[in-house]
């Protein structure tokens, strides 16, 4: 855990979109020192699932990212890709998986930190239904998880793992003064929607990607267009090449929750 921000009053969290392979890490590891003193960072959370080899994560990859400062993790639907996480997921709580899975899913739908003395966050994850795999109602799931956790905190930020642009506003604006911050992970686009809801919640459909630059998703570009000009299978490597590290800041009141601010962040070698 990093040192408190200092801003009386105001927690400073930064959000990083879906890290990709070892370029990612790499980034992760170079950027978020800077990106902690720049911007007076109190939490880092980063959308880990595709941070192993492009897909899925493992205990050494968990441990790679932590140890760059990184303080939470969340997932997604390819948490599983890795053969074996399923059994390593528990060791971590700092890993949060989506909520809205089926009654006995290793892991956990949230967490809950401390930022030194000064102020407690929770972090969730829902994934959405549309164009992605099936799973519980995450308006539902969302809306319990979030009574729940506020019992604790007023403090809580909300990763939505989904497709559909649509289906992330609708969240958003569901949540709307009830959480710090709706953040979209799971497209690798950042998006250019960040803004404060009018209830007081931080929102951004897709806060982007850590990964290779010059890439398709952090894919190899050749092997991308050759599976689309050629509709054949093709072995798609995370590209090589400079990383790029997408993300956004949100600011919290500290007393009640509600974001002040957003700001999107673009870091790169």
């Amino acid at each position: 855990m990093g040192p408190v921000s200092g801003n009386t009053g105001v927690v400073k969290i930064l959000l990083i979109g879906d890290v990709v392979g070892k370029p990612g890490r790499q980034a992760v590891a170079a950027a978020v020192p800077q990106l902690r003193r720049d911007h007076h960072l109190d939490l880092v959370i980063a959308n880990g699932e595709n941070a192993a080899h492009g897909a899925g994560l493992t205990a050494a990859t968990v441990e790679e990212l932590l140890l760059a400062g990184v303080d939470v993790i969340t997932t997604g639907d390819h948490v599983w890709d890795q053969k074996g996480f399923e059994q390593e997921i528990d060791r971590f709580p700092q890993v949060v998986r989506p909520l809205n899975v089926p009654p006995g899913t290793p892991g956990r739908g949230s967490t809950i930190v401390n930022c030194g003395d000064r102020a407690t966050v929770a972090v969730m994850q829902v994934a959405g239904r549309v164009f992605m795999p099936a799973g519980d109602c995450p308006f539902r799931a969302a809306q319990a998880e979030v009574a729940k956790l506020r019992r604790q905190t007023s403090l809580i930020i909300v990763d939505v793992h989904a497709e559909a642009t649509s289906e992330k506003i609708a969240l958003g604006r569901f949540l709307d003064g009830t959480v710090s911050a709706v953040i979209g992970t799971h497209t690798h686009v950042p998006t250019a929607d960040e803004q404060v809801l009018p209830q007081g919640t931080a929102y951004l459909s897709d806060v982007g990607m850590c990964g290779p630059r010059d890439s398709v998703l952090g894919r190899d570009v050749a092997a991308v267009i050759r599976r689309f000009v050629t509709q054949r299978p093709q072995r798609l490597e995370v590209a090589a090449g400079p990383a790029v590290l997408c993300g956004a800041v949100v600011d919290a009141d500290e007393l009640t929750g509600l974001a002040r601010g957003i700001e999107r962040v673009r870091w790169s070698r």
